[in-house]
């Protein structure tokens, strides 16, 4: 059982890296991709660092920070971009809570029918 939280991914305008937590390696291609766009795009967009993490109960959430006195980070873009993100990008953060309750946290899965 994991403690406190995990990161899944992030990306920072500052080093100009992606990182991908390895113990999330098994996940399709295509879905390492589709989270590579979505936080490069973020912090080429606002700047800062952007990070998604998950708690302890499965939920994930997306983190951003920026450096002291960082005049280019766009604070209320940053509100706007992540709003529209976990409206786009609702299905995949939804699959990946799935993903993260069933593998990582050893939650049975209920599939769309429920109990």
């Amino acid at each position: 059982m994991y403690q406190d939280e995990i990161v899944l991914c992030g990306s920072s305008a500052y080093s100009r890296k992606f990182y991908l937590n390895e113990e999330f390696g098994s996940l399709p291609e295509s879905i390492r991709e589709e989270l590579k766009i979505m936080c490069v795009l973020y912090t080429e967009d606002i700047g800062g660092t952007l990070q998604l993490v998950f708690d302890e109960e499965g939920t994930l959430s997306f983190r951003t920070e920026c450096d002291e006195g960082d005049l280019l980070y766009d604070e209320i873009g940053s509100v706007l971009k992540i709003k529209q993100l976990q409206r786009d990008k609702a299905e995949l953060l939804e699959s990946l809570e799935m993903y993260f309750k069933v593998f990582f946290l050893g939650e049975e899965y209920l599939g769309e029918e429920g109990p």
